[in-house]
């Protein structure tokens, strides 16, 4: 194993939900202004994650007064506290860029179903 990868290996977290597009997610982000710090939550749906091992991140993209606002996160960045899953969508693809252009109602994103497992 590459020093580099066995480095980036140590520095993944194992504490995050799986999530996946179209799920709405809380994502609580440390502030740091000054000498303060804060927790700032933002929340909206996940419309792209990209994987690539400790480099991993997700776009996460919510409506604020009229205007779309998307944010991108480092998934395994230490000035992420936690993430909560809030809503399961069903989407038919890994990016949902669409949705940018989509407006009000139609914007909105299915619910995806509960199916209990082993049953």
């Amino acid at each position: 194993m590459n020093v580099l990868e066995q480095i980036e290996k140590e520095q993944m977290r194992l504490d995050l939900p799986e999530f996946r597009s179209g799920d709405t997610v809380k994502v609580h982000v440390r502030i740091v202004e000054g000498t303060r710090e804060r927790i700032q939550v933002f929340e909206g749906a996940v419309i792209a994650i990209n994987w690539k091992d400790s480099r991993t991140s997700f776009t996460v993209r919510k409506v604020s007064y009229g205007i779309g606002v998307e944010r991108v996160f480092p998934l395994h960045s230490p000035m992420i506290d936690k993430i909560e899953v809030v809503n399961q969508g069903r989407v038919r693809r890994s990016k949902i860029y669409y949705i940018r252009k989509l407006r009000g109602k139609a914007a909105r994103i299915k619910e995806r179903g509960y199916r209990p497992e082993n049953k």
